[in-house]
């Protein structure tokens, strides 16, 4: 049988040759100690079947002295839904080659996330929801995350639901402010406040 991708994946890294070794056994070492993740197929490894999906794409141009070069800027939204998302860029004169830099990026920019049961109606203690209530800003764009009871769903706009899914959130409010019309500062908008679980949560430690 021929070898998949992952399997004839050759590390280049000392992270990278550590976890093909089996020497870190889950993303969260890498995170603990603090280690730099350079290779995608760490991510791979770890988080296998990672979905993603496209946030944006725009047609970027820059003139230069031969001329004008036109090239697609991606923004690509990863994550295994339980607790893991990166948000990722790509640029390239082709879309497809766009698409699969965003796509590595947005798995080097894969982190922890903190899911929880912070709503008052709700008790169930499942990682359903935000645990607290967070906020994240990009541009003119703020995005206010609250705890929501098991059920009620994502309210939230269609590239927030994006990064809200990928990331394993299943139940949220959401209060948004500024320029919701530009896709990429509200994805990061969303994002950024996602990352606030995680940096509230250590600062409080």
């Amino acid at each position: 049988m021929p070898m998949s991708a992952l399997e004839a994946w050759k590390p280049v890294t000392r992270v990278g040759q550590m976890v093909k070794a089996g020497s870190i056994g889950s993303l969260a070492d890498i995170y603990t100690q603090n280690l730099p993740l350079k290779e995608p197929e760490i991510v791979d490894h770890f988080l296998p079947g990672i979905k993603h999906e496209i946030i944006n794409v725009s047609l970027v141009q820059k003139q230069t002295d031969a001329g004008e070069i036109s090239r697609f800027k991606v923004a690509v939204m990863a994550g295994n839904e339980l607790g893991y998302a990166g948000l990722g860029m790509g640029k390239a004169r082709q879309i497809r080659f766009a698409i699969d830099l965003g796509l590595a990026d947005a798995k080097l920019k894969v982190v922890p996330l903190k899911r929880g049961c912070g709503s008052w109606e709700c008790t169930c203690g499942r990682e359903h929801s935000v645990p607290f209530t967070v906020i994240g800003r990009a541009g003119s764009v703020t995005v206010e995350l609250m705890p929501a009871p098991l059920g009620i769903g994502i309210v939230a706009g269609d590239i927030a639901k994006v990064v809200l899914k990928l990331a394993g959130i299943q139940d949220v409010w959401t209060r948004t402010s500024g320029e919701t019309r530009t896709p990429l500062n509200f994805a990061k908008a969303t994002f950024e406040a996602l990352k606030a679980t995680t940096a509230l949560r250590n600062i409080a430690a």
